[in-house]
């Protein structure tokens, strides 16, 4: 008679509930998104610069190049970190998924669907983030600690738990 595969070490990850699926696929999610938005802000602010940044948007008709600039190429770097870490998550996604949007209808609609400057890619990190802002970061985000802080974190704060 086989070994149950519960029993098997093998088969052991592949036994997951469906929350811890959720919790991983989330982590997974968020770390992989978190390091494309690092990666894109900090492009801005170290290899092109915030002057250039400015520069930059104010060529592409982006209303206040000056304001609008510097503030995508923070929210990118430092939301991107935030992200990998899944500190303020739904904040930092609401937050992205907005500047992904502005974006879109701004600088790529008019260059259609696909790569290199389509809209495809940055619909897909606005649905990204728009996900996050909804769900959260899952069991395995620094939200959770300060959730289980005593008195930490408001109930829309906490991740999503027991979700199918």
């Amino acid at each position: 008679m086989a070994i149950p595969h519960t029993r098997n070490p093998i088969m052991r990850p592949l036994q997951l509930t469906a929350t811890r699926r959720l919790d991983f696929g989330l982590l997974l999610l968020r770390v992989v998104a978190g390091i494309v938005f690092a990666a894109h802000g900090g492009q801005k602010l170290f290899v092109i610069g915030l002057s250039g940044v400015v520069g930059a948007f104010g060529q592409m008709g982006v209303p206040l190049p000056s304001v609008t600039g510097p503030l995508v190429a923070l929210l990118e770097f430092f939301g991107g970190l935030a992200l990998i870490a899944g500190l303020l998550t739904r904040l930092v996604g609401l937050g992205l998924a907005v500047t992904m949007l502005g974006a879109l209808f701004m600088v790529h609609l008019t260059a259609g669907f696909f790569a290199p400057n389509g809209i495809e890619f940055v619909l897909t990190l606005a649905s990204v983030a728009a996900t996050l802002a909804i769900t959260g970061g899952g069991r395995y985000a620094a939200d959770v600690l300060v959730a289980r802080r005593p008195n930490g974190g408001s109930r829309e704060s906490r991740p999503l738990r027991n979700a199918a």
